[in-house]
């Protein structure tokens, strides 16, 4: 029987809606679409090219999730647009709301919103190797029924951490505390005005909140805001705003707006690349460099510089950045301030450090970090038989080990989250037509070959990133190999060659008809 779809894609998010893009504008999916209805017209049935189930209400992802005061991204706009939409603004940071309206208005422009399927949440994915196809399970939490539906391929284009939880760690007496405890990932309508604010973190949500809480131009504004952090992250500062695409495209200058725009994505892709190579093999000068910045930024303050120099190396864990030093000019001004301990216990009034100190809060916000799950939580079979996706490695950090017609999407954490987005979802058009025009049926990376064996690195996940909230849920990311292409580089420049150029049927990919 022929399944219902071609393509299921999990998650209405920024990967989702590239992917489902990508779908539309592949050359071939006009012809592959009436060659399908004419071969399966004898069924009675015709195979739609794609659909996109979304658990939530509405499209975005993570930016329809975080609601918080100053909720932005840390990547430029230039790199974190999609490659075939350029984003326009001239922000460096574009703010969530900013950031929702443009995923959205790609999924128009591209007709890609009438195949979204909202409050639709995949709780299991079967595959049947007789029938080469995949068996969803899908709750409709607006009716609560359960459906199932099948589809020749899947892409979980949901993240990789869990939208109903954050990590939200518990803390002594915290049942004590006469105010408000909020996790950032359900921040709604809370009333800071004139509140005292303790914000424990120190990562990039941490360093977004604080200036936004005490900004006096907004509609509300906390007396004081405390941002306690256990140890300091690397943050520096960027500008604001980019006027570098309209200077190029002007009135005077030879290159048309796309050009200058694709030129300026390549300058930011390769200071990107720069800056984490430079860290990577030079991480002395590179701690010298923030060191420096940091210093420039509190001269004249009572600000400890100690505050923001980590013991690790710079990129063993993300770099913040911060436009136009607000999160500095904050922390300098009278409105805010910053404290590095540890915490012993919550109180009726706020937070008791091991220090002694006591810290006086109105509302403590727990941005401790993320809560990580694969596949949105969908329980995942293979003919019958459990698939533990943090046992398996990912081939290309695009197709899991093992698992048939499957591609899980993940993004860069040393750069913009859609340049590997991107480069994964032209890699997927490029494998399903190669399927197409050879008539293949199923594909899977088999990490063995007949001249050598792929070894897992059972504790090497994401790159060489340490982050707390990568470490905590090592066990339910996939895992890499130890050599090409079974590690992920976090490398632009290589991906870009791997994923496009490469040929698509090497030693390590298996197809049947």
């Amino acid at each position: 029987m022929a399944a219902d779809y071609d393509v299921l894609i999990i998650g209405a998010g920024i990967s989702g809606v590239g992917m489902a893009s990508r779908l539309q504008q592949s050359s071939s999916a006009k012809k592959v679409k009436r060659a399908r209805k004419a071969n399966k017209r004898r069924n009675n049935k015709v195979t739609e090219r794609f659909v996109v189930l979304e658990k939530r209400a509405d499209l975005g992802g993570t930016w329809d999730l975080f609601t918080y005061p100053g909720i932005r991204s840390d990547s430029d706009a230039l790199t974190f647009g999609y490659g075939f939409r350029p984003w326009l603004d001239h922000k460096m940071l574009a703010k969530g709301a900013d950031i929702k309206s443009y995923i959205a208005a790609t999924a128009r422009e591209f007709n890609v919103a009438e195949h979204i399927r909202y409050q639709h949440e995949v709780q299991q994915l079967s595959w049947s190797s007789v029938n080469k196809q995949w068996t969803a399970m899908v709750k409709n939490h607006a009716s609560g029924e359960v459906s199932t539906l099948t589809a020749s391929f899947v892409v979980g284009a949901t993240g990789y951490y869990d939208y109903d939880a954050g990590h939200r760690p518990h803390f002594e007496g915290e049942e004590l505390f006469r105010g408000d405890i909020v996790h950032p990932q359900h921040w709604h309508d809370v009333d800071y005005d004139d509140k005292k604010v303790v914000v424990i973190g120190s990562g990039a949500t941490a360093m977004t909140l604080v200036p936004a809480l005490v900004d006096e131009n907004s509609a509300q504004c906390a007396r004081h805001v405390t941002m306690l952090q256990r140890s300091p992250t690397y943050v520096a500062s960027v500008p604001g705003d980019d006027y570098a695409l309209e200077w190029l495209s002007g009135k005077f200058s030879p290159l048309s707006k796309g050009q200058a725009y694709t030129l300026l994505r390549m300058r930011n892709v390769m200071f990107q690349q720069g800056i984490y190579q430079a860290a990577t093999h030079a991480p002395k000068v590179m701690k010298a460099l923030l060191k420096h910045g940091v210093k420039k930024e509190l001269k004249g303050s009572n600000v400890d510089i100690a505050h923001f120099m980590p013991s690790y190396n710079p990129w063993d864990e993300r770099l913040c950045a911060v436009p136009d030093s607000d999160l500095f000019i904050a922390l300098t001004g009278a409105r805010a301030d910053v404290v590095t301990d540890q915490i012993s216990h919550f109180t009726e009034s706020g937070i008791a450090l091991m220090s002694g100190k006591h810290l006086n809060a109105d509302i403590i916000v727990t941005a401790t970090g993320l809560k990580l799950q694969m596949l949105g939580g969908a329980a995942l079979y293979v003919d019958g038989q459990p698939i533990d996706v943090g046992s398996c490695m990912t081939y290309k950090a695009v197709l899991l080990e093992g698992v048939p017609n499957m591609a899980v999407l993940f993004g860069y954490t040393n750069a913009s989250w859609t340049l590997k987005i991107d480069l994964a979802c032209q890699y997927l058009i490029r494998l399903l037509n190669y399927m197409d025009k050879h008539g293949y049926q199923e594909v899977y990376a088999q990490a063995q070959t007949e001249q050598e064996e792929v070894q897992v690195q059972p504790d090497t996940v994401l790159g060489a990133l340490t982050a707390g909230y990568v470490r905590r849920a090592k066990d339910e990311l996939p895992k890499q190999g130890d050599r090409y292409p079974w590690q992920v580089t976090n490398n632009y420049l290589r991906d870009r060659i791997m994923l496009k150029y490469r040929k698509m049927n090497d030693d390590w990919l298996r197809f049947t008809r």
